[in-house]
């Protein structure tokens, strides 16, 4: 049913404002089938547009992608729109000019009295409003958001955004349209950040405010949450690809969007890093240097530690349970106790999941923490952390345990959710917050976040992973640590948690 509200093939694409995210979105109309038209308001740079789409349909040619036939009729489908008028038969119409709130507005004015009343206007805007462009609309109800992702041809997720007026039937349409332009469409109500660029806040939050705590190094931070939790890219990498100042922007407009709320506050190492000129591949520096010849600095590493001849195992250990087969083909005599949750290594000291608590707090003790992954199975580095009073022959026995199977082993700060597992709870709480309000279906949250920023699993999966009753317990143990409500579960990861226990 949804499918056949689409757009039809026949019908003309318009897209006003032919930067690089216009022109993308041209093509992917293009190549779905439809007469596509260009218009901007500098003056040839629609026909210049154009001519680069036409291009790009060449190189598609030369990689087998498209046939020749195929170009010739695609280009054939293309026009350059000289003005607004120029676009008065249009189905649907795009916009993706500057972020400025007033542009768009005028804009959407201007061809509210040029299209028919029945052509779907949309916004691919990333930051502003979809509710507040479409504001002064005589017809609000058939004005969506649709968010690509650049670069448009390639990426899959498409954030159709629904703002406060917006009518169920052109949102509807707009899905329907995306989808069957090859896309993968994810519904969202407009709030700030819309999905991805909300719930990805504390992956380069948490990983900036390590930094400040002196937790690890960029190099490290990154190379854990890739190599241990799974991740594409590590955030200060990714911040470097995205441009420090475009991400802290994103930030820093979601945070004020949100009433300074403390779960979204930004970075002041960033801020000093955006201050600097420091914006990273475009400056040619960032937390990284890219100018010709420079070398990345390689993350903490430990050196080669034998591996223990025995260690115990003390009751479930929940995510972490494939460890114990790891530990059995490595040759490594294990035994079993009924109670705990954690490993006992050879010289009695304990070898624990991060659990939101610092080891200095186990006084006494000999305590190894170990970082979260997201399968321990393929992880190639795992994280460890320990107090100053932790003897030396414990930690190297934690160290030679995890090579022995085959990890690298990097040794952090000791800091309280160590860098994976309080990332991951805090994007599993920010992800039940959002769609507890409505926001979006679980569902299309964790598709937003494993197509729109490569995640290895959307937050509702690594909660089915760990279990809200573990979530809940890391995000209370940080917001006893750091009471300033940055890390107070929301009241849907406690409802989860007491569900998830009646069960």
């Amino acid at each position: 049913m949804t499918d056949n509200m689409a757009i039809e093939r026949s019908r003309t694409v318009a897209v006003v404002g032919t930067g690089t995210m216009g022109q993308g979105i041209a093509q992917v109309a293009l190549v779905a089938g439809h007469p596509v038209r260009l218009h901007d308001t500098a003056p040839d740079r629609a026909r210049e547009a154009a001519e680069a789409i036409a291009g790009r349909l060449g190189r598609l040619v030369e990689k087998g992608r498209m046939s020749p036939d195929e170009r010739d009729a695609a280009a054939g489908r293309l026009s350059v729109a000289e003005a607004l008028d120029d676009l008065a038969d249009a189905a649907l119409v795009i916009e993706a000019v500057v972020e400025r709130l007033a542009v768009k507005q005028e804009l959407f004015a201007r061809l509210e009295k040029t299209v028919a009343d029945d052509c779907l206007l949309a916004t691919n805007t990333s930051s502003l409003s979809v509710t507040a462009i479409a504001g002064k609309l005589r017809l609000p109800g058939r004005f969506v958001g649709l968010h690509f992702f650049n670069p448009a041809p390639l990426l899959p997720l498409v954030e159709v955004v629904s703002g406060f007026a917006t009518e169920d039937t052109a949102a509807t349409r707009a899905y329907a349209t995306v989808k069957q332009w090859g896309k993968t469409p994810v519904r969202c109500a407009d709030t700030p950040g819309f999905l991805v660029n909300r719930i990805a806040r504390p992956f380069y939050a948490e990983a900036l405010r390590l930094y400040e705590e002196q937790a690890a190094d960029p190099a490290t931070i990154d190379a854990v949450l890739r190599d241990c939790g799974g991740f594409r890219m590590g955030p200060f990498e990714l911040t470097d690809l995205i441009g420090q100042d475009v991400n802290e922007a994103v930030t820093r407009s979601v945070w004020d969007a949100f009433h300074q709320d403390p779960k979204f506050v930004p970075s002041l190492a960033q801020r000093r890093l955006v201050e600097s000129g420091r914006l990273g591949r475009k400056t040619g520096q960032g937390w990284f240097a890219y100018t010709e010849g420079a070398e990345r600095p390689a993350p903490r590493t430990e050196a080669p530690a034998p591996a223990p001849a025995k260690v115990t195992v003390h009751g479930d250990l929940g995510h972490a349970e494939p460890l114990v087969a790891l530990i059995e083909a490595a040759g490594i005599k294990l035994r079993r106790q009924k109670r705990g949750g954690h490993f006992t290594l050879p010289g009695g000291g304990h070898l624990m999941l991060a659990d939101g608590e610092a080891v200095f707090e186990y006084e006494g003790e000999e305590i190894v923490y170990f970082d979260l992954a997201h399968d321990y199975t393929t992880a190639t580095r795992i994280a460890l952390a320990t107090a100053p009073t932790t003897s030396p022959e414990t930690l190297q026995e934690a160290v030679g345990l995890f090579q022995a199977l085959g990890k690298e082993v990097t040794v952090i700060g000791d800091v309280p959710g160590m860098i994976v597992a309080r990332t991951v709870a805090m994007l599993v709480d920010l992800a039940v917050d959002a769609a507890d309000r409505g926001v979006a279906s679980a569902e299309d949250i964790d598709t937003a976040m494993r197509l729109g920023v490569n995640y290895p699993a959307g937050p509702f999966e690594w909660a089915a992973l760990l279990g809200y009753e573990k979530v809940s317990q890391l995000l209370g143990a940080l917001h006893t640590r750091y009471p300033t409500g940055r890390y107070a579960p929301c009241l849907g990861v406690v409802r989860r948690e007491y569900e998830e226990r009646a069960r």
